[in-house]
């Protein structure tokens, strides 16, 4: 594609993505079906284009007021991923010199807004909970995630996984902390490969591994993941089962699970059971009253933890939104709690930043369930045999009685998770 023909695609695309009436991915998926035309190549300056933009808003926005022309070209150029050569044959010779000087800016020389790129609402709880650690976590956060990818335990093992992946001539590192994970630096097509047609390997986070890992379900178990979604940690758990007992996969969303349905194809699992339910206080979840061995709460969130993959959501996300899903979070922990039998484990995870979200919904359950015990999750990772366990923790008198993990300290998602057992 001519490179003045790019960048107009860009602009329209940047433009289209910065309503926010709509997820990032889904703007861009849309855009894709609606340019069949387009290569692999260009379909990836797009995308990475428009994730760029939104990684970096404030920053891109105080520079484009010097420029020239339509604000999202303005953007598009700033945020354009590609060579700077090529996106400069599209350029005027004054928006060439604009560009210039605005690379230029020595990036120490940046206020803090420009730099750390956060809306204001966000900045002052991440800084009261990282402290002198806030500027890494920030940069950490504008970096593009790496593709985490799960060995599934039921059908091969990590060490052979890798193997197979190297000769398909994907390099991929073993993850430090989950005993399943591979990264991967690059995006490799993965959907022809033999491993991920025949169900071997799974794209997962590594933190949402650790959490798959963290409930522990045995083989023969009763255990429900009671917000599924697409069921990249059901099929985790259906693993770690070894396919026995009975796996119930909920969700409010049909649509959601119908995402699971190939994945479950592929995995070899036969004891999972995708169910959609109204709300919380379902039919079907009453009837599952105090059967539970294992309930694992995956709650919708912000999903700031996430802001890697997802930059968008923290120019979608306000206060208020945080409070009314504050609110949610809650009404389901309480809910999916009266599942669990006595002597069963309950965790509550999330994939937020915000304490809001975590420590406070997990205090406020503990002092109003006394019959559920916390668990300290350090303790329960290092029984699993998990490297440096205690570092992916905090909280309580032992400093590891929640999973916390950051960005820019394990190089995951950011994740929280609360455990507790009936007594």
């Amino acid at each position: 594609m001519h490179p003045k023909a790019l960048l107009d695609a860009c602009a329209e695309l940047v433009a289209q993505a910065l309503t926010f009436e709509h997820p990032a991915d889904a703007v861009v998926s849309r855009y894709f079906r609606d340019h069949r035309n387009l290569g692999p190549r260009e379909r990836g300056t797009l995308a990475e284009t428009v994730y760029t933009v939104l990684r970096k808003k404030t920053l891109f926005e105080s520079l484009a007021r010097s420029g020239s022309g339509a604000r999202e070209r303005r953007l598009a150029i700033l945020g354009f991923a590609g060579p700077r050569s090529f996106v400069k044959s599209a350029l005027t010779d004054q928006e060439v010199k604009w560009l210039d000087d605005c690379d230029a800016i020595p990036p120490d020389s940046l206020m803090p807004q420009h730099r750390h790129n956060l809306p204001d609402w966000l900045v002052e709880p991440l800084q009261a909970q990282v402290g002198d650690q806030f500027e890494q976590l920030a940069a950490s956060m504008l970096e593009m995630a790496p593709l985490d990818l799960r060995a599934n335990a039921l059908l091969t093992k990590r060490a052979e996984l890798q193997k197979e992946l190297k000769v398909a001539g994907i390099k991929a590192e073993i993850t430090p902390y989950s005993p399943w994970g591979l990264r991967v630096a690059d995006k490799p097509v993965l959907s022809r490969l033999d491993a991920f047609v025949k169900g071997r390997v799974e794209v997962q986070d590594e933190g949402s591994q650790l959490l798959a890992l963290l409930l522990d379900a045995k083989r023969g178990e009763m255990v429900t993941d009671f917000c599924a979604g697409a069921g990249g940690k059901t099929l985790a758990i259906g693993a770690t089962m070894r396919s026995t007992g009975r796996l119930y996969a909920f969700d409010v969303s049909a649509h959601r699970l119908e995402a699971l349905k190939p994945r479950l194809a592929r995995s070899g699992l036969s004891n999972v059971h995708p169910a959609a339910i109204a709300h919380e206080r379902d039919e079907r979840v009453k009837r599952l009253v105090g059967k539970m061995d294992r309930v694992l709460v995956d709650a919708p969130c912000s999903g700031l933890g996430t802001l890697r993959r997802n930059p968008d959501l923290k120019w979608r996300q306000n206060p208020q939104g945080i409070e009314e899903m504050s609110a949610k979070q809650a009404a389901i922990l309480a809910s999916s709690a009266r599942m669990v039998k006595s002597g069963g484990r309950l965790v509550y995870a999330t994939c937020s930043i915000l304490p809001a979200e975590n420590e406070a919904i997990a205090e406020a359950f503990a002092a109003a369930h006394p019959d559920f015990e916390p668990l300290d999750a350090g303790a329960l990772l290092e029984g699993l045999k998990v490297e440096q366990a205690a570092s992916l923790c905090s909280g309580g008198e032992s400093g590891s009685l929640y999973l916390r993990l950051w960005p820019h300290l394990h190089q995951t998602d950011g994740f929280f998770a609360a455990v507790w057992q009936r007594k």
